[in-house]
């Protein structure tokens, strides 16, 4: 049974699915088109191990589904408007100091 997450649930989730490089290039891969998880694995450059537990973390938060698609499964967006935030993330002006990084980059492996 699916559920409406709240706003401020939905906004964690999207941060977490961001979190990572390439749970990013899933999206933005799926924002473009359905894709098999072979498929996403080889344009992307990463095992299928380490890809299917990126797409675990995605269908956990709720942005990716799975449709069968006879023997195989295909992974899409689960609606439409992710994508559109997908881009309207992507033109979104960031200010950032060109000299800094943020506090965590070091431990976190972030910016």
């Amino acid at each position: 049974m699916l559920t409406v997450a709240s706003d401020i649930d939905v906004l964690a989730r999207f941060g977490r699915a961001l979190a990572d490089p390439i749970r990013c290039r899933v999206l933005l891969a799926l924002r473009r088109a359905p894709a098999y998880p072979a498929d996403l694995a080889d344009a992307l450059g990463v095992s299928r191990t380490r890809l299917s537990n990126h797409l675990a973390c995605l269908r956990d938060c709720g942005l990716v589904v799975t449709v069968p698609d006879g023997r195989r499964t295909r992974y899409e967006l689960a609606d439409e408007r992710l994508g559109h935030a997908l881009d309207h993330l992507l033109a979104a002006v960031v200010a950032v100091e060109s000299d800094q990084t943020c506090p965590d980059a070091a431990t976190k492996d972030c910016c």
